[in-house]
């Protein structure tokens, strides 16, 4: 009776026991120690291996004097319009900022009431002859590149530009003031086209009153940086 006891007793402390070891980490107690951490460093997951390409930069010209030819339209007020041509030459002073000197000459024609008299001149043919000569500082408001085609790019800016100078017309040097706006499109390394349009105005009193005019001009031009 005594050994059946005895077993009895045996197998509840054994299944007491069990019980007491499945229970420790359900209740938080008797957690078991991290393990010590290893010597040496995670290994690297990826393992990238990228091949440097070998990358020529394009030789662009540093010089920072431009100078070119143009020709286009010039409408002289109440003389109609007719070609206009001349040369210019600009110092770059910054990669914004820039002085140009510009030269053109053009021919005015007829005015209405000459035209509508049937004969009569206001001016002699000669006097007809309008040149013109202009300090200008131009600005770079908007530099940017144009794509055309899958590997070629070219650099471009769009620029204002105004200043002083004098013209010749009418057999009289006259004070002017130009404004007006430009395009440039770097062609290569060193040269460029230019697309502007400006207004060149005077005072002129040949019909009689004194008035300011505003004569427009639009040329397309061609410059070499050297």
């Amino acid at each position: 009776m005594e050994s059946r006891f005895r077993v009895l007793f045996l197998i509840v402390a054994i299944i007491s026991l069990s019980g007491c070891a499945a229970t420790k980490n359900l209740f938080g107690f008797g957690q078991e120690e991290a393990p010590p951490p290893s010597a040496e460093p995670p290994g690297q997951v990826i393992d990238p291996k990228v091949e440097r390409r070998e990358i020529n930069e394009p030789a662009i010209d540093r010089e920072d004097f431009e100078v070119g030819a143009f020709v286009g339209i010039m409408s002289i007020e109440d003389f109609g319009s007719n070609v206009v041509y001349g040369a210019r030459i600009a110092y770059h002073i910054t990669e914004g900022f820039f002085v140009e000197g510009i030269v053109g000459q053009t021919d005015a024609g007829l005015t209405s009431f000459e035209v509508l008299s049937g004969g009569a001149r206001l001016i002699t043919d000669s006097e007809r002859r309008l040149t013109y000569y202009n300090l200008n500082l131009g600005y770079n408001i908007l530099p940017g590149e144009v794509f055309i085609g899958e590997g070629r790019a070219y650099n471009t800016n769009l620029y204002l530009i105004a200043g002083l100078g004098s013209t010749r017309f009418a057999g009289d040097d006259r004070f002017t003031v130009n404004v007006g706006a430009g395009y440039r499109f770097l062609l290569t390394d060193s040269i460029a086209l230019h697309l502007d349009f400006r207004d060149h105005l005077f005072d002129i009193d040949l019909l009689g009153e004194e008035k300011t005019v505003h004569n427009l001009e639009s040329h397309f031009g061609i410059t070499v940086f050297f």
